[in-house]
């Protein structure tokens, strides 16, 4: 893909990588970039603005409070006009200061006021990268929908080893044109995701449910937003926050909740069932707490409505219906009759057994009606939504 037509909003920040900012914007501007280069203080003392904006052919901002740059283009209209914004260097300072949402300098305002995707290639001394906050800072931003590049592992500035130096910047324009083609592959395409687990109430106190998170979900839900899809993402119960780009959540209880939900939620071009619906509800739950007594009660349970092969053979049905499988036995044998049993046209089986529930990695056998299974290497939730999202794609092309 050519990045013709395309404006980056490029903001260099105080670390010595901010050497390599020039090619990175002779290598966007060669390939048809619009690039608007942004640079704090601390950038400004590695590289100048006149280096920047002469490379760029663009103005060079910098000064937040400068009556002259908001006559011509206020910080607010600067942040709106990029279809991508990119950081590089990203310094562990600006990293802090996106987390906590800071907003004191041009830089800060813009990523703050900005509503389009966001790349970052980190680059700091590799005991700073491994430090606790700025982890914790990388995780915040990651849920947001912050996308990063690297840092790669090598010598440092400061002659250290390790993990903390900037990729480079063709690393850096190859990453830059991959988000950009994503950014609108699937624009238009409405999307159902389900996540997380359901929750049956035994009475009011007491309820039926298992071990789901809803990462896997949320994960599939964040890159299919970033590619453009509209996205309506129903979950039960979680601890996660859906991140930006997401068009509308609703959150959700019990099994029943959910099917109301994804009904609602019709029509659609994509159904992805990834939630670990119960199977059972209690017939008659207690209004009341069950008080324990010298007879242990006896539960009677129900079947809930198969979400699944309820959108397969819906008269509304998504032209693609994606659905999950959890195994603990049997893994390839057991999918394959539960594609067929639930008509959908493709299914994401894994073995549970192995401490996926509430884990960061996923082990997935991807299979499709008619073709011999794929087996996909161990990856952690995101790439997994990743690779599903480019099969999607792939699907819709």
């Amino acid at each position: 893909m050519s990045l013709k037509h395309k404006t980056i909003l490029l903001i260099v920040t105080g670390s010595i990588a901010a050497y390599k900012a020039p090619e990175l914007i002779r290598l966007l501007v060669k390939d048809g970039a619009r690039v608007i280069p942004v640079l704090t203080k601390g950038g400004a003392q590695f590289v100048t603005p006149l280096t920047l904006q002469t490379l760029a052919e663009e103005k060079s901002y910098s000064e937040l409070f400068s009556l002259t740059d908001e006559a011509e283009m206020g910080h607010i209209k600067l942040s709106r006009i990029s279809d991508l914004v990119v950081v590089a260097p990203a310094s562990a300072d600006f990293m802090a200061k996106m987390a906590y949402g800071l907003a004191d300098d041009l830089a800060s305002t813009l990523v703050l006021a900005n509503t389009k995707p966001v790349l970052c290639a980190p680059a700091m001394n590799p005991q700073m990268w491994a430090a606790a906050p700025t982890q914790d800072n990388v995780k915040t931003l990651t849920k947001r929908g912050v996308e990063f590049i690297g840092p790669a592992s090598g010598d440092v500035a400061c002659h250290e080893d390790g993990v903390g130096r900037m990729s480079e910047p063709t690393e850096i324009f190859e990453a830059i044109k991959k988000k950009l083609a994503q950014s609108n592959a699937l624009k238009g395409r409405r999307v159902i995701i389900t996540a997380g687990p359901t929750v049956e109430a035994i009475d009011p106190v007491r309820f039926i449910s298992n071990h789901s998170s809803g990462k896997q979900g949320f994960a599939i839900a964040q890159a299919l937003a970033s590619a453009g899809a509209d996205v309506t993402l129903i979950h039960g119960p979680t601890a996660l926050t859906p991140s930006g780009g997401i068009k509308k959540t609703v959150p959700v209880t019990s099994a029943d909740d959910m099917n109301k939900a994804v009904q609602a939620a019709l029509p659609a071009d994509i159904a992805i069932c990834a939630a670990a619906v119960a199977d059972w509800r209690v017939k008659e739950a207690n209004t009341n707490k069950i008080k324990k007594g010298t007879k242990t009660p006896t539960l009677t349970l129900e079947e809930n409505t198969d979400i699944l092969l309820s959108l397969s053979q819906n008269k509304k049905r998504p032209k693609l219906v994606i659905g999950f499988a959890a195994e603990t036995e049997s893994l390839e044998k057991n999918a394959a009759a539960k594609l067929a049993r639930k008509k959908c046209d493709w299914l994401l089986a894994n073995d549970v057994s192995n401490g996926v529930f509430g884990a960061d990695t996923n082990q997935i056998l991807f299979l499709s009606s008619g073709k011999k299974p794929e087996k996909w290497d161990k990856l952690t939730k995101s790439d997994v939504a990743e690779k599903l999202t480019q099969k999607i794609v792939s699907y819709f092309k």
